[in-house]
């Protein structure tokens, strides 16, 4: 079924493999693994499943949808699975090469004429399928201080326009680096060939016809509605942070990232690509199934994972990831959000994996839970456990000190008369305007569209940074402004291990009129 494969164990022990199932596995097994790591990492709710040769073999959920409500998580309860939304859109444009309305190797300006990239020899040569395979020259993140934070006023069409003047950071097909913005334009390019929004779409091609508790787009909110919110972290407590309103909006990144699902809908879903049921087959062909789990584009394997996991090949596909673990073969995903964490790993040769949802701040939670769970598979005599592998990355932390973010805790308010000539109107030309203005005594920074994006100028040694209103805007940036004729300012993470989708780096302003 995978076009792109790794090296395999030998044969007489693949043979053993291929019948070799969990059923005799103790449950107590997993509850201890779900309960080191819910109390380990403090997490405000959890919903895990287990999937053992196409059958669901374990289910657990913990915790609450909202801290200190009362109201328990839920098979049924809506997470918000992010990233792992990228395998539902790239299926839904499989559906339509399926239907005859695109082909992979259409050009995207085909179906999208105001579609731009920064070389426009790109622009014209670049594939639907280059859209879902992270290989196309942008930045890592580039542009995604136009998704997040949310809310912002951002369009598809804005996302559209700006994406030509993005930099390159490789030559196109060159390399490897994340992004989210193209998946936001496939999703148009599905719109465009299907006649009907990517929601819309979405619905009918994908939800529907594999009957998965899954949303996307705007609905209004109800007392009822059984949603997981997500959390922070602060003073040692889970805090809810950016909770649904009365009416959800539809939001511009859907297509990367902005699915709901319940952990039932993704068990549904895993289960069909390990064991596809008669009308789930007539939902895809086998070739457009192996043309999602076929690689593209080699991606680097971190020191970690070889040592956890002997991990010899790591590709992305289209929408999912592959690669070998102790041997084996997997395809998976995982999704990050503020305050929402998700993974779903495949082992295809056994029909089994596994899905967990997470609604709090989960970062290193994730890896250590995927890690354990992956291991009852592949090496089930590890003994590491979540306090092993914890410990693992412990001392990862440890190793990369040098790293760290510096110290920035003795800062002072910039005044308008140390920015004198510097304030403001300021313009990216993907990002937009923002003011640097006077307010008072102090100097505040406020992005035209990105309303979360407001905060104070401060003054650390002798560079300024934005320290910001939101806590949700959780990566400080530096400013630099170079002074003269046409002044310039450029950003920058003050953290270097940020989430990259803070993409400071890719901006360039310039100074275009003086503060109200």
């Amino acid at each position: 079924m995978n076009a792109v494969r790794a090296p395999r164990i030998a044969l007489i022990a693949l043979f053993f493999l291929a019948g070799a199932t969990l059923a005799a596995t103790d449950p107590e097994r997993f509850d201890r693994i779900v309960d080191d790591a819910v109390q380990r990492y403090q997490l405000p709710g959890i919903a895990v499943g287990v999937i053992d040769n196409g059958e669901i073999l374990y289910t657990r959920t913990l915790g609450e949808r909202e801290a200190g409500s009362g109201k328990k998580i839920t098979r049924q309860t809506l997470f918000k699975i992010a990233s792992n939304s990228k395998a539902m859109t790239a299926s839904l444009l499989a559906r339509l090469v399926d239907a005859g309305k695109l082909r992979w190797e259409d050009p995207v300006v085909k179906h999208l004429p105001d579609f731009r990239m920064f070389d426009p020899w790109v622009t014209r040569n670049m594939q639907v399928r280059d859209l879902l395979v992270h290989n196309s020259g942008l930045p890592e993140g580039g542009g995604d201080l136009m998704l997040w934070p949310e809310p912002n006023r951002f369009t598809r069409a804005d996302i559209l326009a700006g994406l030509g003047h993005i930099k390159p950071r490789y030559s196109f097909r060159a390399g490897y680096a994340y992004d989210n913005l193209l998946y936001v334009v496939a999703g148009e390019v599905a719109a465009a060939a299907g006649g009907a929004s990517y929601e819309e779409l979405m619905r009918s091609q994908v939800f529907v016809p594999l009957g998965l508790d899954c949303r996307v787009g705007a609905w209004k909110s109800s007392i009822d509605d059984d949603i997981a919110q997500p959390h922070a972290q602060a003073k040692g407590r889970n805090v809810v942070t950016s909770a649904d309103g009365d009416e959800v909006a539809e939001i511009t990144s859907a297509a990367a990232g902005g699915i709901r699902c319940s952990l039932d809908a993704m068990l549904r879903w895993a289960r069909n690509w390990l064991t596809p049921d008669a009308q789930q087959k007539t939902w895809l062909s086998a070739e457009q199934r192996a043309a999602m789990w076929t690689g593209h584009t080699p991606m680097p394997i971190s020191a970690r994972r070889r040592a956890w996991d002997n991990t010899h090949a790591w590709l992305y596909a289209l929408g999912f990831r592959l690669g070998d673990v102790d041997g084996e073969w997997t395809v998976s995903h995982t999704g990050t959000l503020s305050g929402m964490y998700s993974m779903m790993l495949l082992l295809p040769d056994r029909k089994s994996g596994f899905v967990f949802l997470i609604n709090g701040e989960a970062d290193e939670a994730r890896t250590v839970l995927g890690e354990a769970l992956v291991k009852q598979f592949t090496a089930p005599d590890d003994a590491r456990g979540i306090a092993g592998y914890a410990a693992d990355l412990g001392a990862d932390r440890v190793s990369t000190a040098q790293h760290a973010a510096p110290d920035t805790a003795t800062r002072t308010p910039v005044t308008p008369a140390q920015l004198h000539g510097l304030l403001g109107i300021w313009r990216d030309p993907w990002f937009g305007d923002v003011a640097i203005c006077a307010d008072a005594q102090r100097v505040r920074f406020r992005s035209a569209k990105s309303p979360l994006m407001r905060g104070t100028l401060m003054q650390v040694g002798q560079r300024n940074l934005v320290d910001w209103d939101a806590e949700g805007v959780d990566a400080e940036a530096w400013l630099d402004f170079t002074t003269g004729n046409a002044p310039t300012l450029h950003m920058s993470k003050v953290d270097p291990q940020a989430d990259f989708s803070f993409d400071y780096e890719d901006l360039a302003f310039t100074r275009v009129a003086d503060c109200d």
